[in-house]
């Protein structure tokens, strides 16, 4: 039997249009040419318009000096700092809050979840109502409430002053809520603090090592331990016990002078407000994931566990939480996301996060508009981008593995 041979067929440019073999390419690089010509008009345009108000796009007015004060910072800050220095402390105050609110939230949220779908009658609809209320009512209203809440009701200090003191310090004589914001200890690391943290970062080494033996412990023998409390006593006692012996870390606590308090670590009722309100709001929506989560999980699974005797807490920590956390995880990422956002709301109530510094008081000073919003659209680009990739690397290490 002979073999025809086939000559290919040749090469035509009708073939980008017609031929299904190289269609989709084409619209593809006809598409990237059109979003790059789109956005090399704006940039033009952009640079012409800059340049027909005598402006020039850099980046130069960061070294300048701020001259502004800011009372929330993590880092050591003047009105003499540098504009960068300023955005800097925006950056981690918006970094605070964003971590405080995201920790309260998902605490609130589960607990509110759980309590949800409790049998008792009561405990379910007090749970109803904290989810209908503050899920229905914007979170910015929610900002303001708190923020008057504070400011209308806590004592000033002047009230803890003398004997006619109208108001009292807690956890003794350690802690101070007033209309101006929390007065709280705060540590002071001196000689020996390296020491310190080389055993919490070996704490830290152990309970991860801890987890990972007891989940195949029980894995393989079906027996649990009281894992929380030795991964808390871990992650305490070492620090505790070398501290003892070496005294690095003392505690500054406040104290009432003539108007105010003085030492310590000091609060603002801003961040106090701003953090609880979106904790509040946000573990509201939280709490209505965890509740469809479990609801999503059979019955059979925990009438099963019953059977097999175990009690109604350890049916919900060992059977159907970990179960539905594969349903739970994903909208929780969204949570994340809106509530590291919304502390952009801070300013509000004067809370100096990014958008108050870099995207306020820095831009209206320098007149530097186009380069402040770059800066400040890039960092929350970056953060979201973060809290995603961190979310979605724990919603895989929890998902179904197939054989």
């Amino acid at each position: 039997m002979t073999m025809v041979a086939t000559q290919a067929e040749p090469f035509r440019l009708s073939m980008l249009i017609y031929d299904t073999r190289y269609r989709s390419l084409t619209i593809q690089i006809i598409a990237l040419i059109a979003v790059l010509t789109f956005f090399g008009w704006i940039v033009n345009n952009t640079v012409q318009n800059l340049a027909a108000l005598g402006k020039t796009f850099d980046f130069g007015f960061l070294g300048q000096r701020a001259g502004y004060d800011i009372s929330q910072h993590l880092i050591p800050y003047t009105n003499d700092s540098t504009h960068a220095r300023a955005a800097m402390v925006g950056i981690l105050n918006t970094l605070l809050v964003a971590f405080l609110g995201c920790l309260t939230a998902t605490v609130l949220g589960v607990v509110m979840g759980v309590l949800r779908l409790s049998p008792n009658w009561l405990i379910s609809r007090l749970a109803s109502i904290y989810v209908e209320t503050f899920r229905n009512v914007p979170v910015l209203l929610w900002i303001l409430a708190l923020m008057a809440v504070i400011t209308d009701t806590f004592p000033a200090p002047a009230a803890f002053r003398g004997d006619t003191a109208t108001a009292s310090m807690l956890f003794g004589d350690t802690v101070a809520l007033t209309n101006r914001g929390a007065y709280v200890p705060w540590p002071v690391f001196g000689p020996g603090w390296q020491a310190i943290l080389v055993v919490f970062a070996l704490s830290l080494a152990t309970i991860w090592a801890f987890g990972r033996w007891a989940a195949a412990r029980q894995e393989a023998t079906g027996q649990t331990l009281p894992t929380f409390w030795i991964k808390l006593a871990l992650l305490v006692l070492p620090v505790l016990v070398v501290d003892f012996f070496i005294g690095a870390i003392t505690w500054d606590v406040p104290v009432l002078q003539r108007f105010n308090f003085q030492g310590g670590g000091f609060v603002d009722k801003s961040l106090i407000a701003l953090w609880f309100a979106l904790a509040l709001y946000t573990g509201a929506f939280i709490a209505e994931i965890v509740r469809s989560g479990i609801q999503a999980i059979s019955r059979g699974q925990s009438e099963a566990a019953g059977a097999l005797g175990l009690r109604p807490g350890r049916i919900m920590s060992l059977v159907v939480l970990p179960q539905a956390l594969r349903i739970i995880i994903p909208p929780l990422i969204s949570q994340y996301l809106n509530l590291t956002k919304n502390s952009s709301l801070a300013i509000v109530v004067g809370y100096a996060d990014v958008r108050a510094t870099l995207g306020g008081i820095t831009m209206n000073q320098t007149g530097r508009e186009l380069e402040c919003m770059i800066l400040m659209m890039g960092f929350y680009l970056l953060i979201s981008l973060t809290i995603s990739t961190i979310m979605n690397m724990y919603n895989a290490s929890v998902a179904l593995k197939e054989r």
